[in-house]
């Protein structure tokens, strides 16, 4: 489940920071989609690879988000699998164990940069960004973290007329996980239940810590 939680954990970074003073180029790109984006609903096609640039593992599905702390993960392939946050806790299905894993939203998202979702810390002081420019007809910005005990070495997001259709992880352990992203729903209307999740009778609930 780490990989989801990297995948998550892109977005909350980016949807829970303000934006302060960063640069000018930069500011206006970033700014327009934090400051129009409430809830987000798109396919998504995911991709691991390892330190050597090779394939280790892929995925799609549905993706949903809610500011603050509310997504569902819909894993569609290879494998069936739900991971819902509603708000405190997270619900992990695997419908081929037949088991759900409930764990708090703290707990689950450890210290991934999740955890940046409620911070009030300006975008500008916690990241260094900077632009890269055009390929393969997106815009990219690269963000690194200043925190040297981060998760992650950077994160690149390209933009598709103000759009976000692309992302990329680079963790410290040279594993990169990439995310395109597809019929992007920007502020969708989201019904209360997308968020909620009731497991399915007779599969093993763990409840590893409330």
């Amino acid at each position: 489940m780490n990989l989801i939680f990297r995948s998550f954990a892109c977005l909350a970074l980016l949807l829970g920071m303000s934006m302060g003073a960063v640069a000018a180029g930069t500011e206006v790109r970033l700014e327009a989609f934090l400051e129009r984006v409430e809830t987000l609903r798109a396919d998504f096609s995911q991709r691991l690879f390892d330190e050597e640039g090779r394939p280790i593992e892929s995925s799609a599905g549905r993706f949903y988000l809610a500011r603050p702390d509310r997504f569902r993960w819909s894993y569609e392939t290879p494998y069936v699998q739900e991971i819902v946050a509603d708000g405190s806790r997270v619900w992990m299905y695997d419908r081929e164990l037949e088991q759900v894993t409930v764990r708090s939203l703290d707990d689950a998202l450890g210290s991934s940069p999740a955890r940046l979702l409620s911070s009030e810390a300006p975008i500008g002081e916690t990241f260094e960004i900077r632009e890269l420019g055009s390929q393969d007809g997106l815009h990219w910005l690269e963000l690194r973290p200043r925190d040297a005990e981060s998760t992650f070495v950077a994160l690149r997001l390209g933009f598709d007329d103000g759009t976000l259709r692309r992302m990329e992880l680079q963790d410290n352990f040279g594993q990169n996980t990439q995310l395109t992203f597809e019929a992007v729903e920007e502020n969708p209307a989201l019904p209360p239940e997308t968020f909620r999740f009731t497991p399915p009778a007779g599969v093993d609930v763990i409840r590893e810590r409330d």
